[in-house]
């Protein structure tokens, strides 16, 4: 099982202030800050900013992302709005998508620096 995973950004403030929105909507908030780290969670921060200020553009096409999980298609909806509205870009409109073994429905976003951020849920049944 995954415990954390740590997303590089170019200015730590604006990254912290544009997951702040984003993360909103799945409920996580910021919990932890340092010089160097930001951490976003809900009762612990599994979602960590690291400061790369020297780093170069992320290429397009890595294949990497991080997916997080939502409770429901409304909130799969509000965090691609959110990032929109903060500055970041769609990589995917909310909508259903058919995985490997089932089907559900995911957004996915390309924050500034060009992280890839998926919000998904799954159907119940």
């Amino acid at each position: 099982m995954i415990d954390h995973v740590s997303i590089p950004v170019r200015d730590l403030a604006a990254g912290a202030a544009f997951y702040e929105r984003v993360l909103a909507p799945l409920g996580y908030a910021r919990l932890v800050e340092r010089p160097a780290t930001v951490g976003f969670g809900k009762k612990y921060p599994e979602f960590w900013l690291n400061a790369r200020p020297g780093m170069a553009p992320i290429p397009a096409d890595t294949g990497m992302h991080v997916c997080l999980r939502a409770a429901s298609e409304d909130e799969v909806r509000a965090f691609h709005v959110a990032a929109l509205d903060a500055g970041g870009r769609s990589d995917g409109a909310p909508g259903p998508r058919q995985a490997a073994m089932t089907t559900y429905y995911g957004a996915f976003i390309k924050d500034p620096d060009g992280n890839k951020i998926e919000a998904v849920t799954f159907p119940k049944g």
